[in-house]
């Protein structure tokens, strides 16, 4: 019975949230985002994860926005392998995602290359390691600045085209870390434990404009930097990961297509999805 008060009264507080009048919500799966060929903006694209989760999204016919900060050889050559894998198009737009007027810029350019935006992956992200003892605040604000504000800024500018259309997907590049914390990383923690925040919020805000957002948390990825480590090192971590070993970039990129594309998920918002061999389980 108090079950059934408290579901009547929700759309009492949505007039609280919205003064202007209850918004009319838009039915999870009636969406259009239901085939492969949409348009997609994947942040920090150039390289490493962002690069797997274009590609893994090009193979799927998807039109694909390679986003990069400084590196335009190695975007444009994502661009081509892109096309390649058999991307419906693929464009490479620079942008600094801490910078709002940068982000808009993208998001024009995307709309007059390719008429609309139907997700973005929110991957671009930075470390810059060091004990809270001796972290400066240029080392802690330009993660902040990168990796939760420039979520903040790409969601803000795709609200604004998706709404439109009443349907859209976002999907936010977290980690375990932010769920965990981890010594010498509080700027990332803080960083990407707000991901997840902001997240479940704009979920519950964007929803009645028919627009799911969810969060990914890789774990322990294969990548350059755990490549130069020592073998004895990386016995270490696989001793905490249940599965045994590092996850691969693809393993992620999967689970990235799933929430960007398949129909399955058109239900599922303001979810943070892991994929990290089990290692939350230890944590």
């Amino acid at each position: 019975m108090k079950i059934v008060s408290v579901l009547l009264l929700l759309p009492t507080l949505a007039t609280s949230f919205f003064p202007g009048g209850v918004l009319t919500p838009k039915p999870f799966g009636s969406s259009s985002l239901l085939n492969a060929e949409k348009v997609v903006i994947v942040t920090g694209a150039s390289r490493g994860l962002g690069r797997s989760i274009a590609l893994d999204l090009a193979k799927a016919g998807s039109k694909v926005v390679v986003n990069y900060a400084g590196s335009e050889d190695k975007a444009n050559a994502v661009v081509e392998e892109c096309k390649a894998a058999g991307a419906g198009g693929a464009i490479a737009v620079q942008a600094d995602c801490s910078d709002p007027d940068a982000i808009a810029a993208m998001f024009k350019t995307t709309v007059e290359e390719f008429g609309t935006v139907d997700c973005i992956v929110n991957n671009a992200g930075i470390t810059k390691d060091g004990l809270v003892m001796r972290m400066k605040p240029e080392q802690w604000q330009s993660v902040i600045d990168i990796n939760l504000s420039g979520v903040f800024y790409a969601s803000q500018a795709f609200f604004k085209v998706a709404s439109k259309k009443r349907t859209g997907r976002i999907i936010n590049i977290s980690s375990v870390v932010g769920q965990f914390g981890n010594p010498g990383q509080a700027n990332y923690a803080a960083a990407k434990g707000g991901v997840i925040g902001l997240t479940m919020s704009n979920a519950k805000e964007f929803a009645t404009r028919g627009i799911q957002v969810n969060a990914v948390c890789p774990g322990f990825i294969e990548s350059d930097m755990t490549a130069e480590l020592s073998d004895e090192y990386l016995a270490k971590m696989c001793e905490v990961i249940p599965a045994g070993r590092l996850g691969k970039p693809e393993e992620v990129a999967g689970m990235v297509r799933f929430l960007a594309l398949d129909p399955a998920a058109e239900y599922i918002t303001g979810h943070c999805f892991n994929v990290d061999g089990g290692i939350a389980i230890g944590c």
